[in-house]
């Protein structure tokens, strides 16, 4: 049964649910050709990139049209689904049906003969994996979500054990889906107590109930821990690095561009929609939480040697800028300054965007070389350029706006956040105007580490010379990725060179969540982003793209007139050393090492120094997580200590567990008062 208020409306909310319903069918059509590797490859994932390109359509759509509810027929016999299209899971939706397009169609050149899964079944948990993030975003009541958040992990989890002969996959899948169903339990807990012990778990009750502050911030302080742990914030990370690297990469592709921000998606839910009342210490909380996440995040990405463990950690960072914006969001709001709460709210959703668009098209680059080289260490790597010229120039987009460069979207994200943060003096709270200037330039030095990091990952990847001579015989990306990766490139650029018109988009969301927006302030200024008023601060990375083209184009036509076009090529200066070969270049470790150096106290590290009597010494240091043995290892020892001493209960004699019972039965009557 649907409820629907006309027409259109009813295009696009069933037309949103029919394109989820499309995922499931190709993913059942893969079972039908379980080992038919040309069909699964050749047909079923690129009719997966096709309804990824419907479902962004039929979303931007739906971005400008009123909120539309549809009860299913499906669930419970007292609680169906309830489903829920505003504007909200359109922005959503619109960032996993544009990602989806482009990963599928990657996916369609990269899945090969043998890797652990068969083909079909690869195709199932991809498309299920798919149509549960979406379903995520429609849902409209407690059960609805949390059926399709389970099924998004155990899909994601099968996805990313794909080969699961290999020891470390299988622990690190285990891992995540271990601090997965813990997240669960927090989000679960969280929708008991925003239901107010009604027993109505839908979400229109829920904003229609007026927590007291304290039951409003036991649910704020539970949304945060449930979400934050799917989303990777500190101290909940400790699945990502591990299962980003162990799943395929057009996996951690979709994990980490579009996983994650359902965890975003779910705190926006909780915190601006279902919680009526916000509190200025909840935006200070989420605050310090980002701030260390982001800090944590880009230090470990900087002292990596492994491409997908860095970009791994480089998400922890990008989620942790994300926390960042929606506790300044929240701050502003607690405060009624909707026009600030706006532009930090912009900054974050521009930033879930752009996040989508360039880490996806990271991994998907990882993948090409994996495939082309057998190697993730980037100690192995160098010199790709000249064999991968394709993949090296589409990579140096998506790095330049990971750096946040211009005219990247990385920038316009990074930018707009930046600027909601000089507006904080007009707090009336003095303790936080002192205290938001430090958030600020800690946030610079986050994207300045950033930048560093992405420096690091393409030199030693793609120039210098080739450490192994077998990479010179590496080749560039097939035919379907090629297009799969092309289209996260037109995505990027799209979004930096017109973030007026994508901040126009955002605007119906802003509206919803907060009261206001800023699509009138930015569309009043033209080409220049103005995100107050033009005398404060603009941006214009029209202006800016054409001016770098002319310094070019003047710089070309100075040389061939005063040069007259001769070319004289010549070694690089070798500071007088005789031979330059590739183990003259800076390493991958080098090029960590003084971030190490002053961080030190980030990392747990540990130094094996090489005995002098070894053919070939080697000095290896390894940089360890301190939360993983501080704070997890204990709890798992705890636990196997714990399963040990119950595991003597099963002594596998019947008089034993006789004699529980009877135990049991007389402490029940001693304590229990008829």
């Amino acid at each position: 049964m649907s409820v629907h208020t006309d027409f259109a409306q009813w295009v696009l909310l069933d037309g949103v649910m029919v394109l989820v319903g499309a995922w499931l069918l190709i993913g059942l059509a893969g079972i039908w050709a379980m080992r038919r590797f040309e069909l699964v490859s050749g047909v079923l994932f690129p009719l997966g990139g096709a309804v990824g390109i419907a479902l962004f359509a039929l979303a931007l759509a739906a971005l400008f049209a009123s909120p539309e509810v549809a009860v299913l027929a499906v669930g419970l016999p007292t609680l169906p689904f309830h489903l829920r299209l505003d504007a909200l899971a359109a922005f959503f939706l619109m960032v996993i049906g544009a990602t989806a397009a482009g990963i599928s169609a990657f996916a369609a050149g990269y899945f090969r003969h043998g890797e652990g899964t068969p083909p079909g079944l690869m195709c199932l948990q991809y498309h299920v994996f798919l149509a549960s993030m979406a379903g995520v975003v429609l849902a409209d009541d407690a059960y609805a979500f949390m059926v399709m958040w389970e099924t998004m992990a155990l899909s994601s989890f099968f996805l990313v054990t794909s080969n699961h002969r290999v020891p470390e996959i299988r622990r690190a899948g285990y891992l995540y889906l271990l601090v997965a169903h813990v997240g669960a339990i927090g989000i679960l807990m969280c929708f008991g107590v925003l239901q107010a012990n009604t027993g109505d778990y839908s979400f229109a009750n829920m904003r229609a109930q007026q927590l007291t502050p304290f039951w409003a911030s036991v649910a704020f302080a539970l949304a945060v821990f449930g979400f934050g742990a799917k989303a990777g914030l500190v101290p909940l990370h400790v699945w990502l690095p591990e299962a980003h690297p162990a799943a395929p990469s057009p996996v951690s592709a979709l994990m980490s561009a579009v996983m994650l921000k359902t965890a975003i998606y779910g705190m926006l839910r909780v915190l601006f929609d279902l919680l009526a009342l916000q509190l200025w210490w909840w935006g200070v909380v989420l605050l310090a939480i980002g701030l260390v996440t982001a800090l944590f995040g880009v230090v470990f990405a900087a002292v990596q040697t492994d491409m997908k463990r860095l970009l791994a950690y480089s998400s922890i960072e990008n989620i942790g800028l994300l926390a960042t914006g929606i506790g300044l969001a929240l701050l502003f709001s607690a405060y009624s300054m909707k026009a600030l709460s706006a532009l930090a709210l912009t900054a974050a959703l521009v930033h879930v965007a752009s996040h989508a668009l360039f880490k996806s098209l990271l991994f998907l680059s990882t993948g090409t070389v994996l495939h082309a080289t057998g190697e993730r260490s980037l100690g192995k790597l160098g010199g790709l350029m000249r064999a991968m010229p394709w993949v090296a120039w589409v990579t140096l987009v998506g790095v330049l706006a990971s750096a946040g460069l211009p005219p990247t979207s990385g920038f316009v994200s990074e930018w707009l956040l930046l600027q909601s943060f000089l507006f904080t003096p007009g707090l009336p709270n003095p303790f936080l105007n002192m205290l938001i200037p430090v958030v600020a330039a800690l946030i610079a030095l986050v994207a300045a580490l950033a930048g560093y990091t992405m420096v690091k990952f393409f030199g030693v990847v793609f120039l210098g010379q080739p450490r192994e001579p077998r990479l010179l015989q590496a080749h560039d990306a097939n035919a379907w990725q090629r297009r799969g990766m092309a289209w996260l490139l037109l995505g990027n650029l799209l979004l930096g060179l017109l973030p007026i018109q994508f901040i126009q988009l955002v605007d119906p969301v802003t509206r919803t969540l907060v009261g206001e927006g800023l699509g009138p302030q930015v569309a009043a200024h033209g080409w220049l982003l103005a995100p107050t008023a033009l005398e404060r601060a603009s941006y214009g990375p029209v202006i800016f793209l054409l001016g770098v083209g002319a310094s070019f184009a003047l710089a070309f036509v100075l040389v061939r007139r005063l040069y007259h076009g001769r070319i004289r090529r010549a070694p690089p200066w070798d500071c007088g050393f005789p031979w330059q070969t590739a183990r003259m270049q800076d390493t991958a470790e080098g090029f960590g090492q003084p971030i190490r150096q002053i961080f030190e106290p980030f990392f747990r590290m540990r130094r094996e120094l090489p005995s002098p009597f070894d053919a070939a010494p080697v000095y290896r240091v390894t940089v360890e997580d301190h939360f993983w043995h501080a704070l997890y290892r204990p709890i798992a020892d705890g636990v196997a200590r714990l399963a040990r001493w119950i595991g003597l209960l099963q002594q596998g004699r019947i008089a034993v567990y006789l004699l529980f019972s009877f135990a049991t039965l007389i402490a029940l009557l001693l304590v229990v008062r008829p």
